[in-house]
């Protein structure tokens, strides 16, 4: 059922058929990647999963180094086994600070899996609470190693990684690809305020829908992120200079 669920979602995108905001921002990730990463741009994949997003990596960045980051054990397993010699895989969940932390994983749904329960929208989440190890994105990746881009997909957890790795973000300025949404980052206690703060004005990048930032269009205000966090009606950015 998994392999044809996989192959139903290649054809949609192929065909540019977006029946889904997730196939929309599925197919849109594909057309900026391949848009903004050079043979030999560094990437982080973080809530890598299984692994596609790190796979366009890869192949975009064939000459990169790649970093990418999944806590649930067995995922992190398969990524070490397919991908170990294209990325450096960690089992760590990531924030502003180290440490150990419980991990809500769901089973009947793992990519809804994060630190903290959140709204699922599924019947019956089946949640396994495991242990998982808490790092910082600042203590990880060596300082001599320039990063260019940084895909962030962690239910909601994305303030504390952002916050983690302020100083390999400053530094670098990296395009982020990031989600945010209500349903995930409010059961953190994360505003829109609060990301669009730390991402404009500490960091110094602006942020864009995936379609504007694709079309070359304006950046997003602060209160026009806030309109979409309010409505819900967009829940992926991506942040760039």
């Amino acid at each position: 059922m998994s392999i044809l669920k996989d192959t139903l979602r290649e054809i949609l995108i192929t065909l540019h058929i977006d029946i889904t905001k997730n196939l929309k921002y599925d197919r849109l990730t594909r057309k900026i990647l391949k848009k903004d990463l050079k043979e030999n741009s560094n990437c982080i994949d973080i809530g890598c999963h299984k692994g596609e997003i790190l796979d366009l990596m890869y192949k975009f960045s064939p000459n990169g180094k790649h970093y990418a980051f999944e806590p649930i054990p067995h995922m992190y397993q398969n990524l070490i086994e397919h991908y170990s010699k294209k990325a450096t895989i960690y089992p760590y969940a990531l924030s502003d600070e180290s440490g150990e932390t419980t991990f809500q994983f769901v089973k009947n749904a793992p990519a809804y899996s994060g630190i903290k329960k959140r709204r699922y929208d599924i019947s019956n989440p089946d949640i396994e609470e495991i242990k998982v190890e808490l790092k910082t994105l600042d203590e990880l990746i060596p300082e001599s190693t320039r990063i260019d881009f940084i895909k962030i997909d962690v239910e909601g957890a994305e303030f504390g990684v952002l916050k983690g790795g302020k100083q390999l973000l400053i530094k670098n300025k990296p395009t982020l690809l990031f989600e945010c949404g209500k349903g995930g980052s409010d059961y953190y206690g994360t505003t829109p305020d609060d990301i669009f703060s730390f991402i404009n004005e500490e960091i110094g990048l602006d942020i864009f829908t995936l379609q504007d930032y694709y079309d070359n269009r304006d950046a997003l205000t602060k209160e026009q992120f806030s309109t979409h966090f309010d409505k819900n009606d967009e829940y992926y950015f991506v942040a760039a200079k």
